[in-house]
């Protein structure tokens, strides 16, 4: 099966550096994640993206990629024709040859190959939601929130041993980090390696764990941080904490926390990105001969002159009274909408009047 474009991917060329690479996976890890988005497929998509990062963030396994088609120099050709064809990875007669031999020889005896490898691993990424109101958005807010963080054990100094003296070579793989297994095939025997599953890799093994973090090497501690809300941010937005998700392995960095914003609905305001909208009511004679109204305003209230004449469902617009901008910080408006109000009962005397000034009464002789 062909290798999968992890450049593409990502988004990026061949000559993406090492900070490219990091940011575009945040990016669109942050897109397609999970707890983020439920569209179809985005879980496959986030599998992909993660898969792609694996590989360029490693040096190594960037450069056999770069070289193979493949994270794993050993795992095959990358072609289609039977797990062999093409040969379209490797550069060179010299290249090809020693791919080649390496896999015969897996076959026959003496031949070496690799399972697994084992190195840091960062820890999970980890989401929480934050509730806000409007307000807070459109001012900004701090406020505490309570998290697991993962620290150093200060007991044993993250070694994770009781005492410097319970750390020695695992007894065993004698240190190497990695077994080898051999087992015995129609062509002969076959030698795979795999690591070590007593000391994970790392070649030590600890005889007695220390006792506060039983030998994991960082411990769990509650914690308050402060956050501060970000002026204008939208529903679904959220912001990235370094470190404060899940426990990293193998001395691997601990993830990151993805704080989730959720905007409360407003009781006076209708948001529309940077833009707010509200109603107000005015009477018919309101409407008729003009007035003024004092609306609610997030900056204070403010005065609107409604000009004579005014149709219902007409709409005013208040600049600058609005959002800011998350990026920008420029305030979107303010809408506001007037609703003309008909009375529902009316006094004859008031009736009366009503005919009187627009002639009702006069249309409705003619009528007759």
């Amino acid at each position: 099966m062909a290798q999968k474009d992890y450049y593409s991917v990502l988004g990026l060329d061949k000559n993406a550096s090492e900070e490219d690479i990091k940011k575009a996976h945040i990016k669109l890890a942050k897109k397609y994640h999970p707890d983020i988005n439920h569209e179809p497929g985005a879980q496959e998509k986030f599998k992909e993206v993660q898969e792609a990062y694996d590989v360029l963030s490693d040096p190594q396994k960037r450069a056999n990629y770069d070289k193979y088609g493949t994270a794993d120099p050993n795992q095959g050709f990358g072609g289609d024709a039977g797990g062999f064809g093409g040969f379209g990875g490797f550069e060179g007669f010299g290249d090809f040859t020693s791919g080649f031999s390496d896999i015969f020889s897996s076959f026959f005896g003496g031949g070496r190959r690799t399972e697994s490898q084992s190195g840091p691993m960062k820890g999970d990424d980890l989401q929480q939601r934050m509730y806000v109101t409007l307000n807070d958005v459109i001012f900004g807010k701090k406020t505490s929130l309570n998290v697991n963080v993962y620290e150093k054990c200060p007991r044993c100094n993250g070694t994770g041993a009781q005492s410097p003296q319970d750390i020695v070579t695992c007894p065993r793989c004698n240190g190497r980090g990695e077994i080898i297994q051999t087992t015995n095939t129609i062509f002969g025997q076959a030698q795979t390696r795999r690591v070590c599953p007593d000391c994970s890799g790392t070649g030590k093994y600890i005889k007695n764990k220390c006792p506060d973090c039983h030998g994991e090497k960082k411990i769990k501690k509650a914690k308050t941080i402060e956050i501060e809300v970000p002026i204008g941010i939208q529903s679904g937005q959220a912001i990235r904490l370094e470190g404060l998700g899940g426990k990293g392995y193998n001395g691997g960095q601990n993830g990151d926390l993805y704080i989730q914003f959720v905007v409360k609905e407003d009781p006076n305001y209708v948001r529309d990105g940077d833009d707010l909208k509200e109603e107000i009511k005015i009477s018919f004679p309101e409407a008729a001969v003009g007035t003024e109204k004092v609306v609610k305003c997030p900056y204070g209230d403010q005065v609107l002159t409604i000009p004579e004449g005014t149709q219902p469902n007409t709409t005013f617009r208040l600049r600058g009274k609005g959002v800011p901008n998350i990026k920008t910080k420029v305030k979107g408006d303010l809408y506001v909408k007037v609703a003309v109000e008909t009375p529902r009962s009316l006094s004859k005397k008031q009736k009366e009047g009503l005919q009187e000034l627009f002639g009702l009464e006069d249309n409705k002789k003619k009528k007759k």
